[in-house]
């Protein structure tokens, strides 16, 4: 019973803590803001968005820093995204900013109904418009923010608003609907294979339609005064996601948790080309962007690979008249964890060194650059890119993603046909193997190869994300493994990775998954980017075509993306299987919808490699690699 005291007592005193710290950043703030709260902010149809607006107090006029967000930001009461709030306006109101954080169309005190990045696109205008227009703005707006307060900004830019002057969006990738060689729909897909993380996400976040709601034409004055007592903040009752993701059929996932489910009823029954995900608030390569952009990154996000080509596509001067004016950083981090990066930092069980960032500098230099019309040095010292390189544990820089110095480079698959496991003939290597002898290994949809670390974001207890050691992974038969010789000399692999199998089935339609690994001389293997192919969408995702037995058929997988130093005596690695779940929705490979299945077959699946069958890995290596090295 002591003990039990103790740690009551413990815990009171750490609650007590954090609110006192926030209080303290509240009373910080009041000293130098002007603060209005619940500003019911009108759109063009007549809903009104709460807004709170922090800003300087001056007479001149201010630029302002616009956070959208689906989130709870009430500064009463004890959350964390609230301190946060009240720590990011502190921050921008010394240096002579408004922050203005807004709740989208039907979440809060914002009237409306809600729906995924904040629809309307007219939502996002209609405000810039209104802080243009108010007596304390310069006129000069920037989008700040991470995850769900950044995936809104990129269709919203493509509108063009002349008060939008800079955005800096973090960690953006659930708002890239199609962009190169990505057809992601918002991170629901990968290659035609849906990404659970939206089947957890959805659960935590989404308001039940019959929520308590604020009765319309409530003023200012009583939404304040009630906001102090009801926060409007659904507490979900706690899921233990790692069982709650195995449910079948995958279309009952939320309702079996009890869960708020009308959004996902919609979307889980869309197809990757449903004309629904180009009439929503996506971002889709035919729009362009002209609005100056610092973009943040992370190797370890669920759509590293979306990001870093949407940089790609606005720094085509074909894209955007601002094609000179984007900017990227990419760190070795989860999603939107750039700030947590320490002396130390760990990834999953990985150290990759020291790769703290002075993140906060450089946004505000952006930011004084664009909005005050400062004449900085922020283009003169600034690399347009600057990423990460993990093994080497230091931050380089480039002109271009990838840099110029890298070269593709292939490495066929080969074995005698026994590349089951680690312990199997698996080899990866410069030279492409003469005759075909294909590996087979049973996919059961029953028993998925369980996701262990990885690019992951938003799924609870189901996945943890990171760089994790895969040889246990590596001893199921359902894993092959094809892995290099030790290289002689350290090497350097950054940028794409692209991925080409060519593979069979006993069944009308399967996956084929693939991760990309650093292996140490002391055996631990850490993964560094996994992709997956759904085999019915391998002629594009605006058809289906099915597999015929017998028949070899070539996926081209979508690209991988790292940064990643493979030390001498290290080996390259790459394991191919059929599933990686909960990461992603298993195959029950009948050919059927799978949404609406329970009961899957197994298939027998084959990966083949010869001169006729160049299955094959393209690696981004930099230029001082010798041939040798391999």
């Amino acid at each position: 019973m002591k003990i039990k005291i103790f740690a009551l007592i413990a815990l009171l005193a750490f609650a007590s803590k954090g609110l006192k710290a926030q209080d303290e950043i509240l009373e910080k703030l009041k000293e130098i803001a002007i603060i209005d709260q619940k500003v019911m902010m009108p759109m063009r149809d007549g809903i009104r968005l709460a807004t709170d607006i922090y800003r300087p107090k001056t007479d001149e006029l201010v630029p302002i820093i616009f956070s959208r967000t689906p989130y709870n930001f009430n500064s009463w009461g004890d959350g964390k995204q609230r301190n946060y709030t009240a720590r990011r306006a502190y921050e921008a109101v010394k240096r002579g900013y408004a922050y203005v954080v807004q709740n989208e169309r039907g979440r809060y005190f914002s009237e409306g109904e809600w729906d995924i990045l904040g629809l309307p696109l007219t939502d996002g205008y209609d405000a810039f418009t209104w802080m243009k227009n108010q007596s304390w703005s310069n006129g000069k707006i920037a989008t700040l923010g991470c995850s769900s307060t950044a995936e809104w900004q990129m269709a919203v830019a493509a509108l063009d608003h002349p008060s939008h002057a800079a955005m800096v969006p973090q960690g953006y990738g659930a708002g890239v609907g199609t962009v190169g060689p990505y057809f992601e729909q918002g991170n629901w897909y990968r290659g035609g294979v849906e990404q659970m993380l939206f089947f957890a996400w959805l659960y935590s976040v989404e308001h039940d339609k019959f929520k308590p709601r604020i009765p319309a034409g409530a003023s200012q004055e009583d939404l304040i005064r009630i906001s102090r007592f009801y926060d409007l903040a659904p507490e979900n009752p706690p899921v233990d996601m790692a069982a709650a993701l195995q449910h079948l059929p995958i279309q009952d996932i939320i309702q079996n948790m009890d869960g708020k489910r009308e959004i996902f009823d919609k979307m889980v029954r869309r197809k990757p080309n449903d004309s629904a995900w180009f009439q929503g608030g996506l971002y889709h390569q035919d729009m362009k962007i002209n609005v100056p952009s610092f973009w943040f990154a992370s190797w370890y996000d669920v759509s590293i690979g979306p990001n870093l080509a949407l940089f790609n596509h606005v720094r085509n001067p074909e894209n955007s008249s601002a094609y000179d004016d984007q900017y990227l950083v990419i760190a070795p981090t989860l999603h939107c964890s750039y700030t947590r990066a320490k002396e130390n930092t760990i990834v999953g069980e990985r150290s990759v060194g020291d790769a703290r960032l002075n993140y906060d500098e450089q946004i505000y230099a952006w930011l004084d650059l664009w909005l005050k019309g400062v004449d900085n040095d922020f283009k003169a010292k600034t690399p347009r890119v600057q990423y990460y390189t993990m093994g080497l544990n230091k931050w380089q820089a480039a002109e271009t993603w990838p840099p110029e110095a890298a070269v593709m480079t292939s490495f066929y698959l080969n074995s005698n046909g026994e590349a089951n496991t680690a312990n199997g003939d698996g080899t990866l290597g410069l030279g492409m193997p003469e005759e075909d002898e294909p590996d087979t290994f049973t996919y059961d949809p029953m028993d998925p190869v369980p996701s262990y670390g990885g690019n992951v974001c938003c799924t609870g207890n189901a996945v943890k994300g990171g760089a994790f050691d895969q040889q246990e992974m590596e001893e199921r038969e359902d894993i092959l493994v094809y892995t290099s010789e030790p290289l002689e000399e350290g090497v350097e692999l950054s940028g794409f990775i692209e991925a080409t199998l060519y593979v069979s089935s006993d069944a009308k339609d399967t996956d084929f998954s693939l991760k990309l690994i650093d292996v140490y001389p002391d055996g631990r293997a850490f993964n560094l980017d996994e992709t997956i192919q759904r085999a019915r969408y391998r002629e594009g995702y605006d058809k289906e075509v099915f597999m015929e037995e017998g028949e070899v058929y070539k996926l081209e997988l979508s690209p991988m993306a790292t940064s990643n130093y493979f030390e001498k005596g290290h080996r390259i690695r790459i394991e191919i299987s059929s599933s990686n779940f909960p990461r992603f929705a298993r195959n029950l490979n009948t050919g059927g919808d799978n949404y609406n299945e329970s009961v899957g077959i197994v298939a027998k699946n084959k990966i083949h490699h010869s001169k006729t069958y160049p299955s094959q890995i393209r690696l981004p290596l930099m230029k001082t690699f010798k041939a040798n090295t391999f």
